[in-house]
């Protein structure tokens, strides 16, 4: 018989600690198939999405080095609606077809667990959801995300509040989950036996 291929979208809150939980799934033997990782490198020098943000946003959105400028673009989003839409009709058919052609490569690799690391799964609507088994969500509380990705980044508590509020809210993410891993108050042990627990029921 055939072993069936697991699709697991996996998603959390900024300063959830999603990465690193990604990193102990692929551990085990998953396939991480980072969507954050994907749209960076289509904004990067060169990136398969430079040219169409080039022409549609002119070249004050760009760094001198030739990658999308993503603080200037912050600014921009934050002012005007539209430019939102604009940067995702761009950028989410790119992300889809490599997310695809990774996809294909993996299992071709042998991989029968394949994690789709997805920041905005909930954002996203169906568009995400349709496409995996299952919806794994990294959750803790707004105060632990907000001293974690301080902590990180150099950030301000009011810089970090703002990016948050432009992603699903704690319930939110919750309501969409198949299953949660709460990340608080915990070592990195801790955690990794609260996703050895759940790898297991995919067969990792």
């Amino acid at each position: 018989m055939t072993q069936r291929t697991w699709r697991i979208g996996l998603t959390g809150g900024i300063g959830s600690g999603k990465s690193t939980v990604a990193g102990f799934l692929a551990r085990r033997g998953a396939a991480i198939i980072d969507a954050d990782a994907i749209s960076r490198s289509l904004t990067a020098p060169g990136g398969r999405a430079m040219a169409d943000i080039a022409y549609t946003f002119g070249t004050a959105l760009l760094s001198p080095d030739g990658a999308m400028d993503r603080q200037a673009m912050r600014e921009r989003i934050f002012r005007d609606s539209q430019a939102k839409r604009q940067l995702e009709q761009i950028v989410h058919p790119l992300v889809s077809q490599i997310t695809a052609e990774q996809a294909q490569a993996a299992m071709q690799n042998g991989h029968r667990v394949l994690v789709f690391d997805v920041p905005l799964l909930v954002e996203s609507g169906e568009r995400w959801r349709k496409q995996v088994d299952r919806v794994i969500v990294v959750d803790c509380d707004t105060e632990t995300q907000t001293q974690r990705v301080m902590a990180r980044s150099g950030l301000v508590s009011a810089e970090v509040a703002r990016i948050m509020a432009q992603q699903a809210s704690r319930s939110q993410r919750l309501a969409c989950a198949d299953a949660i891993l709460v990340n608080q108050g915990l070592s990195f042990d801790d955690l990794d036996a609260q996703v050895a627990q759940l790898a297991a029921d995919f067969g990792l």
